[in-house]
């Protein structure tokens, strides 16, 4: 079942879904405010050829639609709104508890992040409702543990809407995990069918892609699901891309840059690196947004990978918007009866976090058409040539800095980006000139021209 939507030249197409108890639903996103007609098409005949007309009206003052790719390498709002991702890893937190999910809510309404990872199918978790076990699938029988791959249990499908619905309420985006590989749960991807993997793609952007908030991530560590190849998820991706009437953001996160994020299906590059640094020459290569999804996780795991300081995840993500990228964060503690964040949500409670509101404060400050700066080898810059600069120095303890910059006089704010101080020097700059600094880890530097009418 599927309906074709139409208001003037704007046309769409949305397939349906079944959700239980006899109903057939098609979702759809409208793009612009007007009256907009429809008409089903089902081989049903009872579903078929049913038509009607509908208001899009104007959106309210916190909706700005969904995100969408701006100049190249920066994001937007489709009404033209800024959005500088500042994201999150906590895959299963709509698995655990009706008390956690809601405590793991309030913490993100708190916290400086505006983007959430999160897994569509069990890795380590099953949800209970009401002392049930939910499934994405049902299962043969009320006695077979073998999953009927082809039936998608609805319940399942409404709780995680509901989850969607609450972030979009809270400004969040939702970035839905379609794969993964394996886990506890019985879920990975070598374990689903061909077919049942595209009839479930088809379910659930059918289901969701009416959201303004979701994003869609087709692999997650991509490169551990060997069953796949480069061509299959790419097969995929074109798929994901043909069935969404919303034009969601669509990736796919690898390691590293070896996936071909060149394709045109993909829309922003999506990695899982601690190089940091390959931000900008991923961004010059395949000219698109680069999100540096797992860059390490503050925390005391056994891993290499999850037991970084606050200090160095806090400079990884300074270093990776100032080569002109993106970065999200992950916590990974381990404490008595408290859940991991990057896996079951609950309460953050990493130094990072207000020293990553201080810097998306920062960036939000600055102007939209900021740019990475490659002449600037010896510190990670974002710039308007002649105009705004931002300098991050990162492990270095400069004890100075020498400028030569265009015409005109600039005045200097040192950064403690640990601290959360700014310190504006009182003095203005020209031409060539030198400003001592303090000689710390983990400080920035901005300059700002000077109106010739302040």
């Amino acid at each position: 079942m599927s309906a074709q939507f139409r208001h003037g030249t704007a046309f769409a197409e949305a397939e349906g879904f079944y959700d239980a108890n006899g109903s057939w639903l098609i979702r759809f996103m409208p793009t612009e405010e007007g009256t907009w007609t429809y008409i089903t098409s089902s081989s049903h005949p009872d579903l078929n050829g049913i038509g009607g007309t509908f208001e899009c009206t104007t959106a309210s003052p916190e909706n700005h639609g969904p995100v969408r790719i701006g100049d190249a390498v920066h994001f937007q709002y489709a009404d033209g709104t800024r959005f500088i991702p500042f994201g999150t890893n906590c895959y299963e937190w709509h698995r655990q508890s009706d008390r956690l999910q809601e405590q793991t809510l309030n913490s993100l309404q708190r916290s400086p992040f505006n983007k959430v990872r999160m897994l569509i199918l069990p890795r380590q978790y099953h949800l209970l409702l009401e002392g049930k076990v939910l499934e994405p699938f049902e299962r043969m029988s009320s006695k077979d543990r073998d999953l009927d791959w082809m039936r998608p249990c609805p319940d399942y499908y409404t709780h995680l809407e509901q989850r969607v619905q609450q972030l979009a309420a809270i400004g969040i985006e939702a970035e839905l995990l379609l794969f993964h590989p394996g886990g506890e749960a019985g879920y990975g991807c070598e374990l689903i069918p061909p077919e049942a993997a595209e009839l479930y793609l088809r379910y659930v952007i059918a289901r969701f892609g009416a959201y303004r908030n979701v994003w869609w991530s087709l692999g997650y560590e991509a490169e551990a699901m060997e069953e796949k190849t480069p061509e299959d998820w790419h097969r995929l991706g074109r798929w994901v891309q043909e069935l969404d009437c919303g034009a969601h953001l669509r990736s796919i996160q690898h390691t590293g840059s070896r996936f071909d994020y060149g394709a045109h299906w993909i829309t922003h590059v999506s990695l899982r690196t601690p190089e940091v640094r390959i931000a900008s020459e991923c961004a010059k290569q395949f000219g698109k947004p680069v999100v540096m999804e797992e860059c390490g996780c503050e925390g005391n795991l056994e891993s290499r990978w999850g037991s970084l300081t606050a200090e160095e995840i806090v400079s990884r993500l300074w270093e990776g918007y100032f080569r002109g990228g993106y970065a999200a964060y992950c916590e990974s503690y381990v404490r008595e009866d408290t859940p991991l964040w990057h896996e079951q949500g609950g309460e953050l409670k990493g130094e990072s976090i207000p020293r990553i509101q201080f810097l998306r404060e920062l960036l939000y400050e600055a102007p939209e058409s900021m740019a990475y700066s490659s002449g600037r080898l010896d510190a990670a810059t974002l710039e308007i040539r002649g105009a705004y600069y931002l300098q991050y120095f990162g492990p270095h303890q400069f004890a100075y800095r020498e400028f030569a910059l265009p015409e005109g006089k600039y005045k200097a704010d040192v950064i403690d980006t640990w601290n959360l101080t700014v310190t504006p020097l009182q003095e203005s700059f020209e031409g060539r000139f030198r400003i001592e600094l303090p000689g710390r880890l983990y400080y920035a530097l901005r300059l700002r021209k000077v109106s010739e009418h302040s």
